[in-house]
């Protein structure tokens, strides 16, 4: 199946995508990757359909990935979790999402386990193999199943590492590189939050 790369305004590469391994950076710098339309039709790990439009007037932290990521994702999560923590009891006014981009081992009882390991409480999301490429083409995010033999079933899947930040109904606001620490999101959140800072 053909993935549709991320691409940065005015340039035709795809963002490098982080591995499983760690052997891969996110793409540096905070160059907004292309229009953002934030819709998606997938399933959460309770079994329930769910749309940008199920969470009301909270805000979405969204992040894609996988439950056999060894290092990024558990790493992205955990620093998520501690975003969450650090808003205090703005917190409430943001729903956490983990989409997967591996929706042939990540169904929704996978995905409840796999996220019950992180603070924050966030909803795994997944779906069909048709849904989550359509979820992931939204978003702008490239993945794609790479071989190796080390790795559970035989591959990984490098994927896009950006923590976006969405208005309620969907509506892109800014994202998050990998290489952003957790005050600094927390910050950000927090001050759009508060102060209603228009999106970049």
């Amino acid at each position: 199946m053909q993935h549709a790369p991320a691409t940065t305004p005015g340039s035709s590469t795809p963002p490098t995508p982080s591995c499983c391994c760690g052997s891969n950076k996110a793409p540096a710098g905070d160059a907004r990757p292309g229009p953002i339309a934030g819709t998606f039709e997938l399933i959460d790990h309770f079994g329930l359909a769910v749309s940008e439009r199920s969470y009301g007037d909270r805000h979405l932290l969204v992040f894609f990935g996988f439950t056999h990521c060894a290092v990024v994702c558990p790493r992205e999560l955990a620093k998520l979790g501690h975003v969450l923590t650090l808003l205090g009891p703005l917190a409430a006014r943001v729903q956490p999402l983990y989409i997967t981009v591996d929706p042939a081992r990540d169904d929704p009882a996978t995905m409840r386990r796999f996220l019950a390991r992180f603070p924050g409480d966030f909803v795994g999301l997944t779906g069909s193999a048709e849904q989550v490429e359509a979820a992931k083409k939204s978003y702008r995010i490239f993945a794609a199943p790479v071989d190796d033999p080390t790795a559970p079933d035989g591959y990984v899947v490098p994927h896009t590492a950006f923590s976006y930040l969405m208005g309620p109904g969907g509506r892109y606001e800014t994202h998050f590189p990998e290489i952003r620490n957790a005050e600094t999101i927390a910050g950000s959140i927090r001050a759009r939050l508060e102060q209603g800072v228009p999106a970049l």
